[in-house]
């Protein structure tokens, strides 16, 4: 098969899914059911994703994509890190905010196995907290930053940025933020950090 078309596959059997997870809940989607649903064989799933764990863990990855690569490339080529953090924020809060993210914290909210709990955080703040972490770290080393720590400052930055907004959006309290809901949330938070953390 070629990649494109690998590629497109999986997008489908990604959709199907969250289809399912959003009908079904967590313990209610089967490897099975998606199968079925994406009009995919079940050997198919097994071959690509090993099971649902591993399908879910994949889907958590995919979500949190841009975010690593945003952060990654800053780490890379040692950019300013408040400047970083103000370009990622934004990312960082659609991305938790948006309909994959809910979704998927909505059926771990119910999933007693805390077994896709667990799956979220290690794809997603498992695996991006430790890169704003480095970032800060890089901005405490060079005197850009002063704070406790760098795991403290990352702490206090996503604190700032995402504060009750994701538990909201979860129960039904909050619909999905424009654009410009976003930005204003960031430009508080990035002001709100700079003022806890600049030299």
């Amino acid at each position: 098969m070629r990649e494109d078309s690998k590629a497109a596959r999986r997008a489908q059997i990604e959709r199907a899914a969250y289809k399912l997870l959003k009908e079904r809940g967590y313990g209610g989607t089967s490897m099975l059911g998606i199968a079925r649903e994406a009009k995919a064989s079940n050997e198919t799933l097994y071959r690509w994703y090993g099971d649902k764990k591993g399908l879910f863990k994949t889907m958590v990855e995919n979500n949190a994509r841009m975010t690593k690569a945003a952060l990654d490339a800053a780490i890379r080529d040692e950019a300013d890190p408040l400047a970083t953090l103000e370009d990622v924020a934004p990312i960082v809060l659609s991305m938790l905010l948006g309909e994959r993210a809910i979704s998927l914290n909505r059926a771990a909210a119910s999933d007693e196995s805390g077994e896709l709990g667990a799956t979220i955080a290690a794809g997603g703040r498992d695996s991006v907290f430790p890169l704003i972490e480095k970032l800060i770290q890089r901005g405490l080393e060079s005197s850009a930053l002063a704070a406790p720590s760098a795991r403290i400052a990352a702490d206090w930055f996503l604190n700032l940025l995402i504060g009750d907004l994701q538990i909201r959006r979860v129960i039904g309290t909050l619909p999905v933020p424009s654009d410009k809901d976003v930005h204003s949330r960031v430009v508080a938070a990035i002001n709100a950090f700079r003022k806890l953390c600049s030299t």
